[in-house]
């Protein structure tokens, strides 16, 4: 992605509201934590606290997900030197239909094309599943920077846009990229957290964030074809 793509990313909004701790919010038990300094003065039980609301929101969620990432630095430090994750996808055509099963560890995606284009609609794209994809990762990150840093959330949805025309690599239009191009995203957040807290935040995802890291910078794939049958390979 280049410099002005990059430039054409909309900065996330934050929505102010009043933060109104629980009173049944549990104590904190990690004391390292105690004097970090990104707490801005509020007592500690109440950094991620659960606000007086019948849908409390994410709070309580970020508070099991620091847990969670608290265990498992503290598992990395006791192994320095794990190995690296192989990660891996299946994707099938099925029969008469065309449409693509994809098959990751125990769970299936399904994506089709859309009816004029010989589909039944019964999924997302491949261009569309990717865009979903940096969504879900800008998201997940959100929260993980959220829960390390200790920034309170009530509300976060991350919608990403971009541009995939069919008419590239044609006769007039050879200069046009042929996977989708001029990618935004928005967040909108809501957060008694202060517009410099989320800034922050804001930084610390752009840094983490796997697939959106993936998409800025050039990837080397390699590929073979396999044919059915034989010990040839393409």
């Amino acid at each position: 992605m280049s410099t002005a793509q990059r430039g054409s990313r909309k900065s996330p909004s934050a929505t102010t509201t009043p933060s109104a701790p629980s009173s049944s919010t549990p104590a904190r038990d990690v004391a390292e934590d105690r004097n970090h300094p990104n707490v801005e003065g509020l007592p500690e039980e109440e950094v991620l606290a659960t606000a007086d609301d019948p849908r409390p929101g994410l709070r309580p969620y970020l508070t099991v997900k620091r847990a969670a990432l608290l265990a498992r630095e503290e598992a990395a430090r006791a192994n320095p030197n794990p190995r690296p994750n192989r990660l891996r996808a299946h994707a099938t055509a099925e029969s008469r239909s065309g449409v693509r099963r994809i098959r990751i560890r125990h769970h299936q995606v399904v994506s089709d094309s859309p009816a004029d284009f010989a589909g039944y609609d019964l999924g997302p794209s491949s261009p569309e599943l990717q865009l979903g994809v940096l969504s879900s990762c800008l998201t997940h990150v959100f929260l993980i920077q959220a829960a390390r840093l200790r920034v309170p959330l009530d509300a976060l949805d991350v919608e990403v846009e971009g541009v995939h025309d069919p008419r590239a690599g044609k006769p007039g239009f050879e200069e046009t990229p042929i996977y989708p191009h001029d990618i935004s995203y928005t967040v909108r957040l809501t957060s008694p957290a202060s517009e410099e807290r989320i800034r922050e935040l804001h930084t610390e995802v752009e840094r983490n964030c796997p697939i959106y890291n993936l998409l800025l910078n050039p990837q080397r794939i390699t590929g073979r074809v396999v044919l059915t049958g034989s010990p040839r390979e393409l």
